[in-house]
């Protein structure tokens, strides 16, 4: 008979000092803890260290409390911002769209088929466009509608009611899956750390209606995208994850855009996949992403 240990997480930061690696290691071996795999990384720029550490507890006799509670104590001393997850629970992501749904079913499908480990317990939508889709996988939609133009009292409202949502079902991660809505400064703050968005990358720039079709006018060689943490700054967070692809004048604006949507998929996917298995930790305006 095999018994199953607990699994844990462990992700932290602090100022780079001599015997971190040994005072962690040497904290789950005393603590009957048994490490399955470890990476850690130095930023000699912002003298940070950061590690992430995913180990068995093994002991009995150190229960979750104790294990939280004495690591904290050691952590405390040296100035360690660090958390502790469950390896095995399943992370609460909520998925937010507006009308080009490619991002939205890519996320979908991977969850069904068990290629990204999480629970989806709600879909919104400022539109109805998805609402048949989100009950083919028996997901509650949510149309919190919002016009173009809308009053700033207005959006204010739609935001207090996807942010009711997101505290009613534990929600720890939001995904703007081409939720085509600018989020205001109060919500980016309240969800800082933990809402990703994905857009086009080009070089160069271009913003608005059409952006491939922008791109085919200016006889762009690469088209990309780019997953990125939420912030004020419109499309300009911590970067997560990037992807290009090499075009040519060959292709019509539609060939692109379909490459492109291909590329958010997959770039988006990658970015909530280390996500919720905690391997993004945040840098300042950067990210250390263990992959």
């Amino acid at each position: 008979m095999t018994t199953t240990h607990p699994e844990y997480i462990l992700t932290l930061s602090c100022l780079d000092q001599r015997g971190i690696v040994h005072r962690v290691s040497g904290f789950l071996a005393e603590h009957g803890c048994n490490i399955i795999d470890s990476a850690q990384f130095g930023d000699a720029q912002s003298r940070l260290f950061f590690m992430r550490v995913h180990f068995s507890a093994e002991d009995p006799s150190f229960p979750d409390a104790a294990l939280r509670a004495q690591f904290a104590a050691m952590a405390d001393g040296m100035g360690m911002n660090w958390q502790l997850h469950d390896a095995v629970k399943k992370p609460r992501v909520m998925l937010m769209v507006s009308k080009i749904g490619h991002c939205l079913n890519d996320l979908l499908f991977r969850y069904k088929s068990g290629l990204l480990p999480v629970e989806i317990p709600a879909i919104v939508s400022n539109h109805t466009d998805f609402y048949q889709l989100a009950a083919s996988y028996n997901i509650p939609f949510h149309h919190l509608p919002l016009d173009a133009g809308a009053p700033d009292a207005a959006k204010r409202a739609q935001e207090a009611r996807v942010m009711e949502i997101v505290k009613t079902h534990d929600i720890d991660l939001v995904v703007l899956a081409r939720y085509m809505q600018i989020l205001s400064p109060e919500m980016c703050e309240t969800l800082r750390g933990r809402a990703i968005n994905i857009h086009h990358s080009f070089l160069p720039s271009f913003k608005g209606a059409k952006p491939y079709y922008q791109a085919h006018d200016r006889g762009v060689k690469l088209i990309g995208a780019t997953a990125h943490f939420v912030t004020g700054d419109l499309d300009e967070g911590p970067i997560i994850e990037q992807g290009v692809e090499r075009v040519d004048h060959s292709m019509d604006p539609d060939t692109l855009t379909a490459i492109g949507r291909d590329i958010e998929c997959v770039v988006l996917a990658r970015a909530v996949k280390w996500f919720v298995e905690h391997r993004i930790l945040l840098n300042g305006h950067k990210t250390v992403v263990f992959n």
